[in-house]
């Protein structure tokens, strides 16, 4: 089966720039598409971005541009990168992946596997 892990979240300040990491074992890496989500406190879990095998993004509306996702296959890990970090970012950040190389989706019930997530706090 296969397991993510996150790695990066922590405390920012507003303005600064954040890296999250996703590596993930078992089956081979290229052979799945990856997500990010997020969930607030008291908030219901949102999609943020996906990356599918060929590379096709998908990231949502609230992005602006902000945040880019990317992959390393040699590596099994795909990332985050968060620019211009705001207090409106802070979150639970979870990990997915659909081993049914789906195309790049922000929908949840597109995803199979899920990580615990790692936390991002962004304070002025």
């Amino acid at each position: 089966q296969v397991q993510l892990k996150e790695y990066g979240g922590g405390s920012m300040q507003t303005g600064g720039s954040l890296t999250l990491s996703c590596v993930a074992s078992g089956p081979p890496y290229s052979s799945a598409s990856m997500g990010w989500f997020r969930q607030a406190p008291g908030k219901e879990r949102e999609g943020v971005a996906g990356i599918d095998v060929d590379g096709r993004t998908k990231y949502a509306d609230f992005v602006a541009g902000r945040f880019t996702i990317s992959k390393d296959k040699d590596r099994n890990t795909h990332y985050l990168q968060i620019n211009n970090l705001k207090p409106q970012a802070t979150a639970m950040y979870i990990c997915a992946q659909d081993p049914r190389r789906r195309q790049a989706t922000l929908r949840g019930d597109a995803y199979t596997y899920w990580g615990q997530g790692t936390q991002v706090s962004v304070s002025s």
